[in-house]
């Protein structure tokens, strides 16, 4: 009786908290693998720092040495994959969606014009290697476009990607 009340209480605490999809544990793995150059099961510091931004963040020396030290096992400047792949999950469950949409958006907006233009959209296209005709553009623009400017504004975006369009 006490064990399958105590299984229950955990099944409900582990039903609560969100988890990592399977994409996004496959990125920390092939982060994680890309970086550790010298395929000793470990990333060093600079190893680290560039998985990191490789998953998005972007942060400052000390903050990456930091965590390195506050999982360095060995004492060796060195951090696993299981610790690795913690700290990532962690911070990548912590995002805020709205702020991940907002920083999309700047990689859209790079004339920083604060709309996405036609010239943005085919430039974005281009990058990603889809061949699309500019009326193909033209017609995602003019879907999304609430306020008829011709151009998709930060909030016509947040609305795309929230599926509140």
């Amino acid at each position: 009786m006490f064990t399958s009340s105590a299984a229950q209480r955990a099944k409900r605490r582990s039903h609560n908290r969100p988890e990592l999809s399977d994409e996004q544990k496959q990125e920390i793995k092939e982060a994680f693998e890309l970086f550790d150059t010298d395929k000793d099961g470990c990333v060093d510091y600079h190893e680290l720092k560039v998985a990191m931004r490789a998953l998005g963040f972007d942060m400052k020396k000390a903050e990456v040495l930091k965590i390195l030290r506050d999982h360095d096992k060995t004492n060796h400047g060195l951090m696993d994959f299981e610790d690795f792949a913690k700290v990532m999950s962690e911070r990548i469950l912590a995002r805020d969606p709205i702020e991940e949409i907002r920083r999309a958006f700047q990689l859209f907006d790079d004339d920083n014009t604060g709309k996405i233009s036609l010239r943005n959209l085919r430039r974005v296209a281009k990058e990603i290697g889809d061949r699309l005709e500019d009326d193909e553009l033209q017609a995602m623009i003019d879907e999304f476009d609430l306020d008829g400017d011709g151009e998709i504004n930060e909030q016509e975006f947040l609305a795309i990607m929230t599926d509140e369009a």
